[in-house]
């Protein structure tokens, strides 16, 4: 999945000589948390976060009033030369710059202009859409061998339970670089009766691990 189909396209934009005023307001009308500071060619600078409005807000009233802080220009509170990201990157990598560099915005660029912009919420939402947990159904997590054609193996298991699969996760196994755990969403609220059939195709079910009990 590329990054162009999640990215919110729509995206509120300030200049550096706009004021925390000016930022005070958009985040609270459009109800944001992050606001790409750009120049008239739409060149992103900048980026603004209702952090960055809290922390610089505090510190200036010890010295000035009220009004001045309010007038204070972004370029001086804004994070410059923000990390961005590209409309055909991979959402997965995408998300490691998140977790590698601990921010909660990213700025879409495409040729050298901001084009959208996706946060922690879209990545969140998209991980939910990919699981499947908001469809009704149940999980399995199945302890496999790391060798070739194990899941065709595991997916006929289901295609003859007349299973529908909602989702697949990979995950390696971390006792035991040899294996691999799989997570399933399948499209039933009862599903015994496919943990049997894939226990009984050698195949060991962590989750259910008590049938009937922990579904």
């Amino acid at each position: 999945m590329l990054v162009e189909e999640i990215m919110n396209t729509s995206v509120p934009t300030l200049t550096p000589s706009h004021t925390i005023n000016d930022a005070l307001k958009v985040l609270k009308e459009k109800r944001i948390r992050h606001i790409p500071i750009v120049n008239e060619e739409r060149e992103v600078l900048g980026v603004v976060t209702d952090r960055d409005l809290k922390e610089a807000t505090p510190s200036s009233l010890q010295d000035r009033k009220d009004a001045e802080i309010l007038d204070m220009p972004l370029e001086k509170i804004m994070t410059k030369n923000p990390i961005t990201g590209h409309p055909l990157d991979f959402v997965e990598e995408t998300a490691s710059i998140f977790y590698d560099n601990r921010i909660g915005c990213l700025p879409i660029v495409s040729q050298g202009k901001l084009v959208g912009m996706i946060t922690e919420s879209d990545l969140l939402y998209k991980f939910i859409e990919l699981t499947g947990v908001h469809q009704p159904g149940s999980q399995m997590e199945i302890r496999v061998p790391n060798r070739p054609g194990v899941l065709f193996e595991i997916s006929k298991v289901i295609y003859e339970q007349k299973v529908n699969l909602l989702s697949v996760l990979v995950y390696p196994d971390k006792n035991d670089s040899e294996y691999k755990i799989l997570v399933l969403r399948v499209k039933t609220m009862n599903p015994l009766k496919l943990v049997q059939a894939v226990r009984d195709a050698g195949f060991e079910v962590l989750w259910p691990s008590q049938p009937g009990l922990n579904v």
